[in-house]
């Protein structure tokens, strides 16, 4: 219905799009050179289609967005909108004919507050530069996603990123206290609060946290900060086995410690970063466990994992003795991702999530669909809450492979929810994942989230063709 609703708008409105544009916004910032419009097409999804856009905006104020949303629904033309394009569902790929909305020149920190601990900042704001600059006054954003120096918070909060802190400091939508959206007809909407507390109403700010894009564009954001915690140490366990690597963690965890990151690699991703930057990771490992505290004092609270480690198995448990030892070691964690992508040359990166009691089945269990395809798959997890990056590693330029790695992608998600788990537990469901979004929450879930959409965007030209 909504598809249909955007297909009959009438085919001459589309002709005037780009002067209708521009009596709003300064000529640079509408852009229609179709090489140029290419380069916008799409995020870094596999096997996620793209169309071509009829034209991209690069807006720098609240006026100017909405002065495209109100040309948009003038017209029924379809917006997509986008953040630095970092993600990894197609959430952000274009669809033929429509304006993206790139909002990464709303790039502005507006306020650093220590007293009330937030932070006001625009959409385009990238990741690592608020966390830098909170950090000069003593403060910490946690959410921490693997792309933080590129990615932009408008797209965090539009996918309700994580990153390798959320075992211990959550993931975005616990640190978005208040928006600023405009709605698709134009109109500003502010949601949620700037104080520590609030319960006036719906939460429509958690509304928003992952929808997206799909009900409104985010323009600004209140953001919740900590106090700046110290240096952590890292503690690095190697396992024979992947399966006393994960009762290692359900150890940990039920010894009610608290650690700042709790991240696991499998013996296919050692391998990948070792080949690519001989950090010299120990290669007979099958499970290589990374453990961090930071407390005032970590020493020992890495014992006592230590301990956990070797009584579930570990084979050598090395405790980092300073911040730049640390730093290595979790450097090779950072490197996962970029190490499975030179294996092969193209990766499909899963992001199943399930309850850290079945963490271990969930890793065997994507080692017996590697080997029924015939294909490298590498397992990176957030141990610490039951967030695995299960890799797929494939050859695009053959089709078989290419089959085999959609189709060992697929059964993966699957077991993910014969586990209890979910399909995404950050990178969100975008084009990549919508079959599986109606597996999980199945038809009235689904019938629900369009009556939603339905009100927020009644002529269904947010992002259309994302979610459901």
């Amino acid at each position: 219905m909504i598809m249909s609703r955007i297909e009959a708008a009438p085919h001459q409105a589309q002709g005037d799009l780009t002067e209708r544009l521009l009596a709003g916004l300064p000529d640079e910032a509408v852009l229609t050179d179709p090489d140029v419009m290419a380069s916008y097409a799409n995020d870094m999804a596999s096997f996620c289609p793209a169309g071509a856009p009829a034209a991209v905006v690069l807006p720098r104020t609240v006026e100017q967005v909405q002065h495209v949303m109100r040309t948009a629904t003038e017209l029924h033309v379809p917006v997509v909108p986008q953040g630095a394009r970092t993600g990894l569902s197609g959430a952000a790929n274009a669809s033929d004919g429509c304006i993206v909305l790139s909002l990464t020149k709303m790039d502005r920190i507006l306020e650093i507050n220590p007293v009330d601990r937030i932070a006001v900042v625009e959409p385009g704001v990238v990741n690592a530069a608020l966390s830098r600059a909170v950090g000069e006054h003593g403060l910490y954003y946690p959410p921490d996603p693997s792309s933080w120096e590129m990615c932009t918070i408008g797209g965090n909060i539009g996918t309700a990123s994580g990153g390798l802190c959320c075992v211990k400091y959550g993931v975005t939508a616990e640190y978005v206290l208040g928006l600023d959206v405009v709605l698709a007809d134009g109109r500003l909407m502010s949601t949620g609060r700037r104080t520590a507390k609030g319960v006036a109403g719906y939460d429509l700010t958690r509304l928003f946290v992952g929808s997206e894009g799909s009900l409104g564009i985010v323009v600004r954001a209140v953001l919740a900060l900590r106090p700046q915690p110290p240096q952590q140490l890292v503690l690095a366990a190697e396992f024979a086995s992947a399966a006393a690597a994960c009762d290692a963690v359900c150890r940990i965890m039920a010894g009610g410690h608290v650690p700042s990151l709790l991240e696991i690699m499998d013996r296919t991703t050692v391998k990948a970063v070792n080949d690519i930057a001989d950090m010299g990771l120990p290669e007979t490992t099958e499970a290589l466990l990374l453990a961090a505290f930071d407390t005032p004092d970590p020493a020992p609270d890495l014992a006592a994992v230590g301990a956990l480690c070797e009584a579930a198995g570990a084979t050598q448990v090395v405790p980092a003795d300073d911040a730049a030892e640390s730093e290595l070691l979790l450097q090779a964690r950072r490197l996962s991702l970029t190490a499975l992508e030179a294996v092969r040359g193209v990766t499909m990166i899963d992001d199943v999530c399930v309850p850290r009691s079945r963490l271990g089945d969930l890793i065997e269990g994507v080692e017996r669909i590697a080997e029924k395809h015939q294909l490298t798959i590498g397992v990176v997890a957030h141990a610490g809450d039951g967030n695995t990056h299960p890799t797929v590693c494939f050859d695009a330029a053959d089709a078989d492979e290419s089959r085999r790695a959609r189709e060992s992608f697929d059964e993966i998600m699957a077991l993910g929810l014969e586990l209890g788990g979910t399909i995404t537990g950050e990178h969100g469901v975008g084009v990549l994942k919508k079959e599986w979004l109606a597996r999980e929450i199945g038809p009235v879930g689904i019938e629900m989230q369009r009556a939603v959409k339905q009100v927020f965007d009644p002529l269904g030209i947010l992002n259309p063709g994302k979610l459901f």
